[in-house]
């Protein structure tokens, strides 16, 4: 009978991972490859150094070249179908590619504000539904969306992103609801500061790193490994029985 460690292996299985080149994209590839899975990278550009790093653990690595932005619901279909022919299989999505827009509501551009909803919610609904006619049919399947804690707030500045990101857990209940029948898993991430490029115009203003590290217990900003056995557990069979939640990793910022 396997041990419960075993549980958390993904040997034999298939991921797709978007928009890591860089931050919590790229540490979710790596850390899904650590685990046993080979790794298809949907993105507007090579992650040459990620694919090498998961190359170099001995899993096959591919990439599905597309812009987000400028992405419709066709182009994602096409991309998820291009991810489960690369390898002849698909078992998990993960929606981690993001982007974001600060500034006043009133002075953030209309095309900014869209441009961030778009790659931010619509793209995760379309690339989650095109994984969805994979994974129904076959009965199993995870998916792991990058929620934030601005699902739960309002946020400062950033109108559109929290907006967006309020989308996404409800996306990901949606679909939870939806598809657990089917044996399909739709749980989120939802990660408190971390210091990536994404958020270096605050942990690089020394006034409001100072402010967002007096309210966080753990005292220092959170490195994207610290994601990566959440992504392990969500995406591994150990969370079988998981299902429409949503995995806060902030420090103990929402405790306060």
């Amino acid at each position: 009978m396997p041990g419960v460690l075993d549980s958390f292996r993904l040997d034999g299985r298939v991921a797709c991972v978007t928009g890591t080149t860089r931050g919590i994209g790229r540490t979710a590839a790596i850390a899904l490859a650590e685990a046993g899975c080979d790794v298809v990278h949907i993105d507007r550009s090579d992650p040459a150094e990620t694919r090498a790093a998961i190359e170099a653990l001995g899993r096959r690595s591919a990439v599905v070249r597309l812009d987000l932005g400028e992405a419709g619901a066709e182009d994602c279909e096409r991309a998820v179908e291009a991810a489960t022919a690369a390898f002849g299989r698909l078992d998990i999505l993960v929606n981690s590619a993001g982007a974001i827009a600060r500034g006043s509501v009133l002075d953030v551009s209309a095309e900014e504000a869209d441009r961030v909803l778009h790659i931010d919610l619509a793209c995760v609904l379309a690339l989650s539904r095109a994984a969805g006619r994979v994974f129904v049919p076959q009965r199993s399947g995870a998916i792991v969306n990058v929620a934030s804690l601005l699902a739960f707030q309002g946020g400062v500045l950033v109108s559109s992103y929290a907006i967006a990101k309020h989308g996404v857990l409800g996306a990901t209940r949606a679909l939870a609801n939806e598809w657990a029948p089917h044996g399909v898993r739709v749980n989120a991430i939802a990660p408190g500061y971390f210091a990536t490029e994404f958020t270096s115009a605050l942990w690089n203003d020394p006034v409001r790193s100072q402010e967002l590290l007096a309210r966080i217990p753990a005292g220092r900003w959170g490195d994207t490994e610290d994601l990566a056995g959440a992504f392990v557990y969500l995406c591994s069979p150990a969370a079988g029985y998981v299902t429409g939640q949503v995995l806060t990793v902030d420090g103990g910022w929402m405790s306060r």
